[in-house]
């Protein structure tokens, strides 16, 4: 694996054998010296596109079976992993395609949420943050044995 430094493999090898797509500072401490080592290495693996910094403490981890460094994980699963399973919600045409109310495939995925407002792109998604003060009702669903939040199937109904 070329473009790699031997800290690097040992790194990015043992986050893939604990299966750890989604990961912490916490997680790789044990690989360098100190927190400024740590910073230096993250911000060189994120230049070379080996990870993703998804919120202020999580880094998503590009796999080495990636072909050229493409690789994508469902947009669904990274919103839950930004906002650590809490306090946010899938709607808009996004629910509405997912409960089937539309067979439109929305270009965006809207995210409601208490604290993110703006806009994001992550692979091949975009993503629009939209902040309420209250969020509507909506229900845990599972995703390729992930848990995310959604709006409910009578919330998305005024998107179909």
């Amino acid at each position: 694996m070329e473009g790699l430094s031997k800290k690097e493999i040992k790194m990015v090898s043992w986050l893939e054998l604990e299966k750890k797509r989604f990961f912490t500072r916490g997680d790789i401490k044990r690989f360098f010296k100190n927190n400024h080592e740590m910073t230096v290495y993250l911000s060189i693996l994120k230049k070379k596109k080996r990870i993703l910094k998804i919120n202020k403490t999580k880094y998503y981890l590009i796999p080495i079976q990636a072909y050229n460094g493409h690789w994508t994980e469902h947009p669904y699963i990274i919103i839950d992993e930004m906002f650590n399973g809490k306090d946010y919600y899938i709607g808009g045409y996004s629910a509405a395609n997912y409960w089937k109310l539309t067979e439109q495939i929305p270009k965006e995925i809207h995210v409601y949420c208490t604290n993110k407002q703006g806009k994001k792109k992550f692979f091949s998604s975009t993503i629009i943050f939209k902040r309420q003060r209250k969020l509507k009702e909506y229900v845990a669903k599972t995703i390729q044995g992930h848990i995310f939040n959604i709006a409910t199937k009578e919330e998305s109904k005024q998107w179909s």
